[in-house]
Formats: structure tokens, sequence, C-alpha cells
């Protein structure tokens, strides 16, 4: 009976939390829940407005905040993997493909890239990148409760090399 009662309750976390993530995608992608510095423009569309998000400069605080809004969790193993796919922003691939977590186009899940180039997913936008991530992470870790589980989850099914979970711990920890 109480096997029945957690199992009950557990989906029902994952249900809500799968939710909220997806009213956040939903309002970012429709620009209701943008920050008052974020510029907006109205375009009008059979006389109907919409608001657009315009494109914000990249940097680490906009990144955090975009993180924040998208409600996208465990933002701080997030963050690190970010600076550790990206070499700190300077990577080839986050250059030239806005492509901060080293992501291969998907097959199986909504996306926001627009194709590959050089191996690697292509975004319009960095911004498009942190949405698509939030695509990765409540298509495929919904179930995932606790950080020990985030680390396995990455180590079993992201990362290539051995060490990247130790490595993301070294940019967490540094980064308090």
């Amino acid at each position: 009976m109480n096997r029945i009662k957690y199992v009950s309750q557990r989906r029902f976390y994952n249900s809500l939390l799968f939710f909220s993530t997806a009213v956040g995608i939903i309002m970012y992608m429709v620009g209701s829940c943008s920050k008052p510095e974020v510029n907006k423009t109205v375009q009008y569309v059979e006389s109907e407005p919409i608001i657009i998000k315009e494109h914000q400069s990249f940097s680490k605080e906009n990144l955090k905040l975009l993180i924040d809004e998208l409600n996208i969790r465990f933002a701080d193993i997030v963050f690190a993997q970010a600076l550790l796919e990206s070499g700190n922003f300077r990577s080839r691939i986050f250059l030239e493909n806005n492509n901060m977590f080293g992501m291969k186009c998907a097959r199986r899940r909504p996306t926001t890239h627009q194709g590959e180039l050089h191996g690697h997913a292509y975004f319009q936008t960095w911004e498009d990148c942190v949405l698509d991530y939030a695509f990765f992470q409540t298509t495929y870790m919904k179930h995932i409760t606790t950080k020990k589980e985030y680390f396995q989850y990455l180590a079993d099914n992201y990362a290539e090399d051995p060490e990247y979970t130790d490595k993301l711990k070294i940019i967490i920890h540094n980064n308090n």
C-alpha cells in the first residue's frame, strides 16, 4: 500500500514539475515573463498586437536570468555545464553556433535548433540554445529529483568525458 502511495505522489510531483517548466517555457516564448530591462517591440498581424522579445546580448548575468526565467532545474549545474562545454564562452561551437552546451541536433523532442554546423546543433541566438536545453531537460530528466541523480544522468547519458561531473562540481564550487 505504501509503495502505491509513494508512486502516486512521485508521479504527481513529476507532473507538477513538468507542467511548471512547460509554463515557464511558454511564457518565455510569448514574452510575458520578461524582465524590465528587456526591450520589446510590437508587431501587428491581422490587427492583433503580438509582443516579441528582442534578442539580448550575451552575458553571464543574462544567462543566469534566463535559466531562472525558464525555471530550469539545478541552475548551478546547468550554468557550470555552459561554462565547461563552451570553454568559458570562447569555443568555436559557442561563438559560431550559439551553442553553449555542446548540444547535438535533437531528433525525438521539441527543439529550437536551426540545423547542424561543425557537427553540433546551430541556434539562431544563445537564448534559443538555453530554451532548447529546457526542452531537453523536460523531455529526458523530468524524473530526476536530486542533484545526485542529475549528476548521475549526466555521467551516464550526456558526457563523453569520464571526469565530466567532477569538473562540473569544481566549477560550481569556484562560482559560489
